[in-house]
């Protein structure tokens, strides 16, 4: 299905609009019709101690590719916002570099919420994290 927002456009606003995006070298690998998967590149940066990706570049992640495909739905729509970030952390991811992959379960007209699997390259098979989000959306 064809995406409200290309992959080159999205990566535009990121860029333009949220700063942390190209700091943590966020990118996104896949869009669909309220589907996103965005990467965060390994960076030795990301590590807390005991040698794992700690929780808020899992979090942001998550978070990005949520928007990513809440904007896959509706467009170059900059003011969509996060109300809420819930996430479970399922095991501890090693390093390397993290993917997450968020799919738009509701879009109403002021709230879109997302389910979004964050995995680690070491065991794409097995999820780090699950999380959920919902995210107020201005008139588009």
């Amino acid at each position: 299905m064809a995406t409200r927002i290309s992959i080159e456009d999205f990566d535009a606003l990121g860029r333009a609009e949220i700063p942390f995006v190209e700091l943590l070298g966020y990118r996104v690998d896949a869009m669909d019709e309220g589907v996103a998967t965005v990467r965060a590149p390994y960076d030795e940066r990301f590590l807390r101690p005991g040698g794992t990706i700690s929780g808020p570049v899992l979090m942001g992640l998550a978070d990005y590719a949520s928007y990513a495909a809440i904007l896959s739905r509706i467009g170059n729509v900059p003011m969509a916002v996060t109300t809420n970030l819930n996430i479970n952390f399922l095991k501890r991811p090693t390093p390397g570099d993290v993917t997450a992959t968020a799919r738009v379960i509701k879009l109403g007209k002021r709230l879109a919420v997302c389910d979004v699997f964050v995995h680690g390259d070491t065991d794409a098979a097995s999820p780090v994290a699950h999380v959920t989000t919902t995210y107020s959306l201005p008139p588009y």
